[in-house]
Formats: C-alpha cells, sequence, structure tokens
C-alpha cells in the first residue's frame, strides 16, 4: 500500500501527459520561403465576442470585449450577465492581471498562443526554424523542447501549437470560419471565442492600460 501511494503521484503525472496527442513529423516539402510577419494591423480595433470556458465540473460562458493597439499592446474584458469578471492586459511577451485575479491564469492561454488568438505569431525567438509547404499551407517550426508549430493557410496564421516532449500539451486554432479554440487537453480545459464584431476605431484611452 505504501509503494502504490507513493507511485501515485507519478501514475498521475503519465496519465496527464497521455491526455496530450503526440507532435506529428513536420510534413510538407522543405522550402526557403519567409516566415510570413503575422503582426497587427496598423489600426486600433476594437473585437466584440462570445466566449465560453470548460474545465471538468465547470462551465462558464459570456460576453468580452478585445482592445487591441499594435504593434504589441491589447486588452481583454470578460463579462458574465453583464457584469465585468477580470481583465488581462497582453503587453509583449507578458499578461498582466489585477490584484487578486491570478485565477485568470488558469481561464487564459499563455501570451504567446493568446497573441496566436488574435492573429500575431510571437513566440520566443530560436535559430532552429523549419519551415514546409503542402500546397497553400505552410508549416512552421520554431525551436526545440519547448517549441512552437505555426501553420499558415494563403498567409494567414490559423494554428499555433506548443510541442514539449514530443507531445502538444496547448495549442489555439483558428479557423478562416467559426470561433478561435483553445485548448489544453491534459487538464481538459478549452476557452471558445466567437467573434460577433470587429471594428476599426479612433484609438483608446489611457487609463484602460492601468
Amino acid at each position: 500500500m505504501r509503494l502504490a501511494h507513493s507511485l501515485a503521484p507519478t501514475l498521475l503525472l503519465l496519465a496527464a501527459a497521455a491526455c496530450s496527442p503526440r507532435a506529428r513529423p513536420l510534413t510538407g516539402t522543405p522550402t526557403p520561403r519567409r516566415v510570413p510577419l503575422a503582426e497587427l494591423p496598423p489600426v486600433h480595433r476594437k473585437i466584440v465576442f462570445r466566449w465560453d470556458y470548460s474545465q471538468p465540473e465547470l462551465r462558464v460562458r459570456g460576453e468580452g470585449v478585445a482592445r487591441i493597439a499594435p504593434p504589441d499592446s491589447a486588452r481583454l474584458d470578460f463579462f458574465v450577465n453583464g457584469q465585468g469578471t477580470g481583465h488581462a492586459l497582453l503587453v509583449g511577451d507578458e499578461i498582466r492581471l489585477q490584484s487578486g485575479q491570478d485565477a485568470m491564469r488558469d481561464f487564459l492561454p499563455p501570451a504567446p498562443l493568446l497573441w496566436a488568438a488574435l492573429g500575431r505569431l510571437h513566440v520566443p525567438a530560436a535559430s532552429d526554424t523549419t519551415v514546409r509547404v503542402d500546397s497553400d499551407t505552410l508549416r512552421i517550426d520554431i525551436g526545440h523542447e519547448p517549441g512552437w508549430r505555426a501553420t499558415f493557410f494563403d498567409e494567414q496564421l490559423r494554428r499555433l501549437e506548443l510541442i514539449d516532449g514530443g507531445r502538444i500539451p496547448q495549442w489555439v486554432a483558428r479557423p478562416a470560419a467559426g470561433p478561435i479554440r483553445y485548448e489544453q487537453p491534459r487538464l481538459r480545459r478549452t476557452l471558445q471565442l466567437t467573434i460577433s464584431r470587429d471594428d476599426t476605431v479612433p484609438g483608446f484611452d489611457a487609463s484602460i492600460w492601468r
């Protein structure tokens, strides 16, 4: 019984890892094509969306607003029944939360995947980058252990995956039509964003960044 008890944490970790899909070898033909820039458009944007978050024994949904200021700043607000539940500032490589809102880190993707949800490719720099093309699809592996796999279709970022230990523990998918989806299968967490409006605006008051 003591042996079983001591092995339990290890077995749980192994079981959790097994829930993450394996990263398959990069497919397509090697190509010298450049990595698409995938930066934010040079305009201020206000995006209105519906969100739906789930994990075991919990599901929450509501409305949200993303205010995006290029080249590297965004604020995301999440509401339930018209009431603010919290907001996150995404600035460069960092997600900033208000005091008392640390639980939102479980709710949100890490910064590179959150940027990918907004259409921007921003991952840690790495010297080992592999680019392969398959018809209109461009797949790029950046870095190693951990690394990132970006998928582009017609120069548009459609998917970003974190690859760690030969598996994909987290990813964001941005289909041409339909909701943006973040998944963390190991913990059975998903966050889905369905955009209802995407407007260009003159700018934002400086107070929203505090």
